[in-house]
């Protein structure tokens, strides 16, 4: 399984912000953003600061994918 956060990058299309003004509402470090970027993990902290700031719930921002190679 794999960790999706496309739908955190569609959000922040949809509410005309960028990568930096997340970080600058929501109170994190640009490396966290550059983590979620190569969908890498990172902490629940992180990710309740992310829904705080937008107004949001978890499954808002990401997903858990199957890997390919699953059958």
């Amino acid at each position: 399984m794999a960790v999706s956060y496309k739908k955190l990058w569609k959000l922040l299309i949809d509410k005309d912000m960028k990568k930096k003004d997340l970080c600058a509402k929501a109170g994190i470090s640009p490396a966290s953003v550059t983590k979620m970027g190569r969908n890498g993990h990172v902490t629940t902290e992180i990710l309740l600061k992310i829904c705080t700031a937008l107004d949001c719930q978890i499954e808002d921002i990401m997903e858990i994918v199957p890997d390919e190679n699953v059958k």
